[in-house]
C-alpha cells in the first residue's frame, strides 16, 4: 500500500511516497482503508521531532481520519467490514491503510462525507474540551477567540454560539474576519503582526479590549500563544478563564500580575490526555457534538483538498498560516 513516510527529521520537504506493507489488526483493533485525513499543526511537530512523542521512522503522520472498516482483529465486537469510521491515531492517517484502536473509531453519520468526517473529532474534540469542560462557558458570556478562521478556531466559534456565548473573533485579516462571522462570530477583530515593543503591545491589548468592550472577555481561546497572549489576557474579565491551547507563534511568557489583578484563570487544554484519562467523558462529548452536527449548529468547513501524492504540501501550506478552516488529505480507491 502507499503512503507518506517520514523517513528522516525535517519539515514537509523531507516526506516520501513509498510503497510499505499493510498493517495487520491486533487484537482490540480494526484496520481502516482511509479516505480522508485531516492535516493538524502537530502533523508538522511530529516530522519535525518537537511533539510530545517520536514515533519510530518511517512513519506516515496523520492523526485523524474518515473510512470503511476492512478487517477486526480479536475480541473487538462493536464495528465490522464495511463500516464507516472516523479513527484517532497517533500517526499514520496519512496512507492508504492504517490500523485503528476500536476505542478510538467513533460511527460515522450516514449523511457525513468523509472530508467532514476526517476534521471532526480533533477540532471540535478539542474546542468542546476546553469551552464545556474547562472553561465552563455560560450562556450570555463573551468569548474572545484568537485565530478564529482556523480549524480549532472555527469550531470554538460555532460551538461558543451553540452554547449560548457572544463570540468576539480575532484573526489577521478582514477576509478571516468574514469567515469567522459566517461561521457565527458576533463581531470581530483584525489584528498585525505579533507586537515586538511595548507600545506595540499595549496597541494590541487596547484593540482587544476595544472589541470585547467593557467587561472583557469571560473566556478567551488562545490556540496561537506568542506575543498574542499576554494583550489578549490584558482584555480578559474578573474571575475570565484563559484557554492555553497550542502555540504556532510561540510559546509565550505570561506575566502572573494580571491573574491576580483579574482573580482570573489560565487553564490548560489537553484533548488527547483527557480522553485517555476519561474515556466515557470524551463519549459524551463525542455523542454531544454528533447532536449538534445533525442539528445543523456545526459544520468542519474544510477549504482545501490535497491528494495523497501531495500531502507534503498540505502540511507545508498549515505551516505558513495562511490556510484558513481545515485542510484534508484524501485517499482515492
Amino acid at each position: 500500500m502507499k503512503a507518506l513516510v517520514s523517513e528522516a527529521p525535517g519539515g514537509p520537504e523531507t516526506l516520501v511516497l513509498r510503497d510499505i506493507p499493510e498493517p495487520q489488526p491486533g487484537p482490540g483493533e480494526v484496520l481502516v482503508a482511509v479516505k480522508a485525513c485531516g492535516v493538524n499543526f502537530p502533523d508538522l511537530l511530529i516530522i519535525e521531532d518537537k511533539y510530545q512523542f517520536r514515533p519510530t521512522r518511517p512513519f506516515a503522520p496523520g492523526a485523524e481520519i474518515a473510512g470503511v472498516v476492512e478487517g477486526v482483529g480479536p475480541g473487538v465486537t462493536g464495528f465490522k467490514p464495511g463500516d464507516r469510521v472516523i479513527g484517532s491515531v497517533l500517526s499514520g492517517g496519512m496512507a492508504e491503510k492504517v490500523v485503528v484502536a476500536a476505542t478510538k473509531c467513533l460511527a460515522m453519520p450516514d449523511a457525513m462525507p468523509f472530508d467532514e468526517a476526517s476534521a471532526f473529532v480533533l477540532t471540535y474534540g478539542t474546542s468542546y474540551h476546553a469551552l464545556k469542560n474547562r472553561a465552563a462557558l455560560k450562556p450570555g458570556e463573551t468569548l474572545l477567540v484568537l485565530g478564529a478562521a482556523g480549524g480549532v478556531g472555527i469550531a470554538a466559534v460555532e460551538l461558543g454560539k451553540a452554547m449560548g456565548a457572544r463570540v468576539i473573533a480575532a484573526v489577521s485579516s478582514e477576509e478571516k474576519l468574514a469567515l469567522a462571522k459566517k461561521h457565527g462570530a458576533d463581531s470581530g477583530f483584525v489584528y498585525g503582526p505579533a507586537p515586538t515593543s511595548k507600545e506595540e503591545s499595549k496597541a494590541l491589548a487596547d484593540g482587544f479590549k476595544a472589541a470585547c468592550g467593557e467587561g472583557g472577555a469571560n473566556v478567551i481561546y488562545d490556540p496561537v500563544g506568542g506575543d498574542y497572549a499576554e494583550p489578549a489576557l490584558r482584555s480578559i474579565a474578573w474571575e475570565g478563564r484563559y484557554l492555553v491551547v497550542g502555540f504556532p507563534a510561540g510559546i509565550p511568557r505570561l506575566p502572573l500580575n494580571l491573574t491576580l489583578l483579574k482573580s482570573c484563570q489560565v487553564v490548560g487544554v489537553f484533548w488527547g490526555e483527557f480522553t485517555r484519562r476519561d474515556p466515557e467523558g470524551n463519549a459524551e462529548n463525542n455523542r454531544e457534538l454528533l447532536e449538534l452536527y445533525a442539528a445543523g449548529k456545526i459544520r468542519p468547513y474544510v477549504s482545501e483538498r490535497f491528494p495523497l501524492e501531495r500531502g507534503a504540501e498540505a502540511i507545508a501550506r498549515l505551516a505558513s498560516r495562511r490556510a484558513t478552516g481545515k485542510l484534508v488529505v484524501t485517499i482515492a480507491d
